[in-house]
């Protein structure tokens, strides 16, 4: 195997597929690329034994011969991150079982691993989604921030995708707020969908389609693992089991309280006064007639407060919100108006656009020591 890359190509490549590398492990070869060529074509792999990442790579001319070695993969990308500009000569040294790259005045060789090792990666076979790339990326930011980071529940670390006729429904919790978000698909689904994909391999597929052009995505789904393929890239994972939480049943019939909010002079307010709501304080958020008040204090350190014109009507209420989860839902929210809604300072709260109720995101509510 020979070929020449520019050192752009092989950088952006190599940064994708490191991501999906394992840290650790008994077997060296999930902390390995493959490097493949076939029919003339250049593929870069990678896994950790539950995602994996396979991407198309440009060279400049031929490939001269097919075949397949597998390189330290950690290594590799940091090798190709500091080669600057210009292009690359890359070539197997088979009686040596080294890799040989050459840049300008730089010449390095990279001992391969055992690419027998390497184990195969699921391919895109079985009924499959088309996805809008826009839509998805957006649903993917809006949804997986709710997921949980603590492994203990590993259900609650990815995300409930729900597909029948033509809507496709994501949704993420941590137990402490929840996010669900609805899209429209382009073709309705010949068979329901109903997976917990991890949130992080989610947050690894937006950053491809972030480096792609496609204007779509395949979904394909076999029993325990899902597919995506964007334009020749295949991400591919496991899925996680377990019963997702009934989301539907944590959202009240009524609420007692519609807040109409300008989103922008809200979240500011929100980043400003959360400075003081430090060693888990609470974000206070009072309601009365026509004012919204947003306050936090830490003792040892001080407070803050700042006030909104708002178009609420009744008896004043105080609810108490953790400052990153309710700064996360509206930060969420791309309109110009947010609206709030509660019930009570002990029940959830509500934030979601004005027009529309296709992104929900409800959060718990923390108890004032008044």
């Amino acid at each position: 195997m020979k070929f020449s890359i520019k050192n752009t190509e092989l950088s952006g490549k190599l940064s994708l597929v490191a991501r999906t590398l394992a840290s650790g492990g008994v077997n060296p070869a999930l902390g390995g690329i493959l490097l493949e060529a076939r029919d003339g074509s250049l593929s870069f792999s990678s896994t950790d034994g539950n995602m994996s990442l396979k991407v198309p790579v440009h060279v400049e001319g031929s490939i001269e011969s097919d075949g397949k070695v597998l390189l330290p993969g950690r290594l590799f990308a940091d090798i190709s991150r500091l080669l600057g500009g210009g292009q690359s000569e890359i070539e197997y040294l088979a009686s040596e079982r080294t890799v040989q790259i050459t840049s300008g005045s730089s010449n390095f060789h990279i001992r391969t691993l055992s690419s027998d090792d390497f184990p195969p990666l699921p391919d895109a076979s079985g009924d499959t989604i088309s996805l809008n790339r826009e839509s998805l990326v957006e649903t993917i930011d809006l949804v997986a921030r709710a997921a949980s980071r603590d492994d203990m529940r590993p259900v609650l670390t990815s995300v409930q995708v729900l597909a029948t006729g033509n809507e496709l429904t994501m949704v993420a919790t941590d137990s402490y707020r929840l996010a669900v978000k609805q899209t429209r698909l382009a073709e309705p689904v010949s068979t329901e969908l109903d997976r917990n994909i991890p949130a992080h391999a989610l947050k690894e597929l937006s950053r491809l389609l972030g480096a792609s052009d496609s204007d779509s995505v395949r979904l394909s789904v076999t029993d325990r693992v899902v597919v995506f393929n964007v334009d020749g890239s295949v991400l591919s994972t496991t899925t996680v089991d377990g019963q997702f939480p009934k989301y539907q049943q944590l959202f009240p019939d009524t609420w007692e309280h519609d807040v109409r909010l300008p989103r922008t002079e809200l979240l500011e307010s929100v980043r400003r006064v959360s400075q003081m709501a430090q060693k888990n304080r609470p974000l206070k958020i009072a309601l009365s007639p026509g004012e919204l008040t947003i306050s936090a204090e830490t003792p040892d350190l001080g407070d803050a407060e700042e006030k909104l014109p708002a178009s609420f009507e009744g008896e004043e209420l105080a609810i108490g919100f953790n400052h990153e989860f309710f700064r996360d839902g509206l930060e969420a929210i791309k309109e110009d108006e947010v609206l709030l809604r509660l019930i009570s300072p002990l029940r959830p709260g509500l934030l979601q656009p004005v027009e529309g109720e296709d992104f929900r995101y409800l959060v718990m509510p923390i108890r004032l020591n008044e």
